[in-house]
């Protein structure tokens, strides 16, 4: 594979960095009656793609009202990536959550950095007529919501609602462009890692599409509200890329 091969094909990699973007400190405190408390921060991450390192991804939890919360995450590329992709891949998700710990997204959109829109994507979520409405790519879209449904960064928050309040979901369905497909989710051990922020015990999640042979792979770690501290996506058993916790602050 030429460089430039290997820079083009990365491009993906960061537009889809989101299934692993969803980290955010959750309450330490379980109660079912009532959703955990999200503290805002700021979560910085290390790109690593075929042993190199890509870009770094960074993520920000921000309250918009009592009830709600906007997130963002921005990927940019480093080194010789830059080259296929010198603008930074934004993506952002503002929803609310009830007071059982549904998430309940009100509007999704991601920018893949170009001057281009043929990739970008605009929905908003509306949950009286259980409806998501918008564009993909340059296409109209009009789906049915199902109860639950999710954007690519509030699924996160909302597995790790469920953790903190004890429950192992096996299932979301997910906004997937144009319309909603169902993941499901997977416990498969826990372990213990070495980072930055210290010696961190994880339970490691995994998440495929159902009838797809690509997955993502997270180890969240439950003294930190389940943040995710490494991420995988493979397609079978090649590892396509892994993102690795640098830094966490708290607002």
């Amino acid at each position: 594979m030429t460089p430039l091969v290997r820079i083009k094909s990365v491009r993906a990699t960061l537009v889809t960095m989101a299934f692993a973007g969803g980290m955010t400190a959750v309450g330490a405190e379980a109660g079912a009656a009532e959703v955990q408390t999200l503290e805002p921060f700021v979560a910085t991450y290390a790109v690593e793609w075929k042993g190199m390192t890509a870009g770094t991804s960074s993520l920000e939890l921000v309250r918009d009202n009592a009830s709600g919360y906007v997130y963002h995450s921005k990927n940019q590329a480093r080194g010789v990536f830059r080259v296929a992709f010198p603008d930074a891949i934004t993506q952002s998700s503002s929803f609310d959550i009830s007071k059982s710990g549904e998430v309940k997204p009100r509007k999704y959109e991601s920018d893949d950095g170009s001057n281009k829109t043929d990739k970008d994507v605009s929905l908003t979520f509306d949950w009286n007529a259980m409806r998501a409405r918008g564009t993909a790519e340059n296409k109209p879209v009009d789906t049915p919501l199902k109860p639950g449904t999710q954007d690519a960064l509030s699924v996160q928050i909302q597995l790790m609602i469920e953790l903190a309040a004890g429950r192992s979901p096996t299932t979301f369905w997910l906004i997937d462009k144009n319309e909603a497909k169902e993941y499901q989710y997977t416990r498969e051990r826990t372990e213990s890692l070495d980072t930055p922020l210290g010696k961190l015990d994880t339970v490691v999640y995994r998440s495929q599409r159902v009838s797809s042979d690509r997955s993502m792979r997270f180890w969240l770690a439950p003294s930190l509200g389940f943040v995710p501290v490494k991420a995988e996506r493979r397609r079978g058993d090649k590892l396509d890329f892994a993102l690795k916790i640098k830094e966490l602050k708290k607002h």
